[in-house]
Formats: C-alpha cells, structure tokens, sequence
C-alpha cells in the first residue's frame, strides 16, 4: 500500500554489472511482494530489484544486498512516480500495490488513489517515456459478479463479462480496461493476472476479507484462536503462495505475441474448495488440538463479499501459455506447517 507522504527518492551505489536488468516491484512489503522478490532473484542473476512501498521494504536475510535496492515512493503523488521511474531503463515492472477489498470498502477516497490514480500514474509515465515496457499487473477475481452471473455452468473465462460488486473490484477493473487500451495501442507489454485467494498467506491479518481464509490455517498452527466468520460449507477459489508466484515469474516471459490478442488477462489457475476442505486439511496437518481453535462465529458483512465471489473458472488459457496449475491443498497447508518448523 502507498500513502501521501512527501519525501525524496534517493538510491544508494550497488555494485550490479552493466548486464543487470532493472525490474521494479510495488508493494514489496506484501507477502506476495516478499515471496516474488526471492523468486525472481533465484530465477537470474541478472536481475536488480528495486523495491517500493509505503516504507521502505525489508530486505531479507537471505537475498544479496547488492542486488536490492530498497525505498520509499508517494505513488500517489505523480512527480514521485516519475522521479522513481526515471531511474532507470526497466526490465519489467510488477504493480503489486493496493489496498486490499475491505479496505478499500471502508475508505474511498483512499481506495481510488492507491487502487487507480496511483497505478495510472505509473503507466501514464512509461507510455511516454518508456513505451512497450513490460508490466504485470495483479487484479482480482473480485473484478467478476456472483457465480450466477458466469450462467448455468458457474464457471467463469476470460471473456465472462465483470460485474464488480466493491469498489476493490471495480478499481481493479478499471485499471485492467486503461492497461488493455495501452497494450492495443502498442504504448505498453501489460500481462494482467487475476488473482485467487492466495492460502495460506504467512505474516499478520490483512485488510482482504479473504484474510480469514488463511487465518483459519495460519493461526491454529502457531497455536493461537481463530474465527471463520462464513458458512464453512461455501465454495471458495484459492492458489497456494508457491503456485502464484511461479506464475507470476513465468508471465513476465511469456512471448508477446503468444500473450496478446483480445484481452491482456489472464486468470491464474487455482482449486475450487470448501472450508471444510481447509479445516479437514489443517485437522490432519496440526491435529483436533488445531482445528479446535477455530470459532464458527458469522460476519454477515464478510459473508456478503465472499458470496459475491467466483468459485469455478476454466483455466485453459493460462495453461495454454504454459502456466502450471496448483498443488493440491494438503500439500500446501503441509509446506506451512514446515515452514513454521524452520
């Protein structure tokens, strides 16, 4: 997330060869964002990333200081965008920024400056100084309507028509529109990605309303209370953290020509489950001992964004552009559980 701050961009030496491909990823506080940069530094050594959030972001253990650069950017604010963008000649570009669906619910004004004017701010500069730079921006099946809206079958395509119910979604969709028109016009290289719920998500709650579904796994785990405010017997569409980042890794590559047509999206492959299905799974990784700290206890406010929600898609495309499907969900409760153990 970004917010209004007023602040100079100011990138320290690094010791990258001439060779070094820039890529910049918003939102690098993130999970998600945090997950991506120790992949994408893994994928090439010739990689140099520059990260960007509301604070400066972590750099981790783990990763060569000499290839991260880390800051701070009002991207809200387009004279900071455009001092951090003018940095360098970009490789590619990962808008991970946003505030997540609840947030954005309880606060418009932020919402639409973060979620809209902050990432047009981004593209308007590189459609003019920059032109045909490669962008990967993360939406939301939140862009669609309720599974009945997909038809009779509840499974939803590309080419479903989106009936956002938040403003979140909305947001998303409006952006996808505004990167859609850029890629036809040949101003920008968009690869948009709609995202499931990603499970299990490391870390503390979010604002998503979809936080709950990692916290019904994430905090039983590390012995703590949790509350799963929806009917548990509900259909839900969720991509394990490994799966969504190999993907996201693997679209910035995909050829141009193979990636375009009609439509710069792309709906990344995912599994259709019932709560009972993660509770099952959390009982057979952590035990009854787990499982009983999760309290049934209804929020019709979350159970009413989370109906508003797709369950079922045809992933045909994004298999057809070589994207790798998820691993089934014990498997991935499993891989938290032993990341709690190191």
């Amino acid at each position: 997330m970004c917010i209004p701050m007023s602040r100079a961009i100011c990138f320290p030496q690094t010791h990258t060869t001439a060779m070094a491909k820039y890529i910049l990823v918003t939102g690098a506080s993130g999970f998600v964002g945090q997950e991506l940069v120790c992949a994408l530094l893994s994928s090439s050594t010739d990689y140099h990333l520059i990260l960007t959030d509301i604070a400066p972001p972590k750099v981790l253990p783990s990763a060569d200081p000499s290839r991260i650069t880390s800051t701070q950017t009002d991207l809200t604010d387009p004279s900071a965008a455009a001092a951090l963008l003018s940095t360098q000649k970009w490789h590619a570009i990962y808008a991970l920024h946003g505030i997540m669906s609840s947030g954005s619910e309880a606060n418009l004004e932020l919402g639409y400056r973060v979620n809209l004017d902050a990432h047009r701010n981004i593209y308007d500069y590189l459609r003019v100084h920059q032109p045909g730079t490669t962008v990967v921006f993360t939406s939301s099946v939140a862009v669609y309507g309720p599974p009945t809206t997909a038809g009779p079958a509840r499974t939803f395509t590309e080419s479903t028509m989106p009936l956002p119910q938040t403003s979140y979604g909305t947001q998303k969709f409006m952006i996808e529109c505004l990167l859609n028109d850029y890629s036809r016009r040949g101003l920008l290289d968009a690869r948009i990605v709609r995202l499931p719920a990603v499970v299990v998500r490391a870390g503390a709650p979010t604002a998503a309303a979809s936080s709950f579904m990692s916290g019904i796994v994430r905090e039983p785990l590390n012995g703590q209370k949790s509350i799963l405010p929806v009917d548990k017997n509900l259909d839900i569409w969720i991509c394990s953290p490994a799966t969504v980042v190999k993907n996201l890794i693997a679209v910035k590559d995909i050829p141009v020509e193979k990636f375009g047509g009609l439509t710069r999206t792309v709906n990344l492959p995912g599994v259709t489950v019932k709560l009972t299905d993660i509770l099952e799974a959390l009982e057979a990784v952590g035990g009854k001992e787990a499982r009983a700290l999760v309290e049934e206890k209804p929020d019709p406010e979350i159970e009413k964004f989370v109906l508003s929600w797709p369950e079922k898609f045809d992933i045909s495309r994004a298999l057809g552009l070589g994207l790798s499907q998820d691993t089934p969900l014990i498997e991935t409760v499993r891989t938290y559980a032993a990341s709690l153990k190191k």
